[in-house]
């Protein structure tokens, strides 16, 4: 059975970074597009950034130029790593795999249990 388990999450200051990561588990032959997404308190869930499994990569706007998102695709890991941390990016966030290829075929939209980050002004 696929799962993705985030890491890193806590509490950090304004202006502050923190690094989370994703890691997938299971018999996984390849997984394909993922991604970040983040829930706040009373908000629905939103995409922070992709990533394909060639590497090429897509931000939501309020995070562009302050995370970077990538991956290592032999270690079946992923990483979000944030920057410049306002306020308004405290929330739960998720990893997501679009895809990923088994032995017993494809399994789609995988999502990890969530990471907390709260970020202190």
């Amino acid at each position: 059975q696929v799962q993705l388990v985030e890491s890193g999450g806590g509490l950090a200051q304004a202006g502050g970074s923190l690094r989370l990561s994703c890691a997938a588990s299971g018999m996984i032959f390849s997984i394909n597009d993922m991604g970040w997404y983040r829930q706040a308190p009373g908000k629905q869930r939103e995409l922070v950034a992709t990533i394909t499994s060639d590497g090429t990569t897509k931000y939501a706007d309020p995070v562009k130029g302050r995370f970077a998102i990538s991956r290592d695709n032999a270690k079946k890991r992923m990483y979000l790593q944030m920057n410049s941390l306002k306020a308004e990016d405290t929330a739960v966030y998720y990893c997501n795999a679009v895809s990923v290829v088994t032995p017993e075929g494809y399994v789609y939209d995988r999502w990890g249990q969530g990471t907390q980050v709260t970020v202190s002004s």
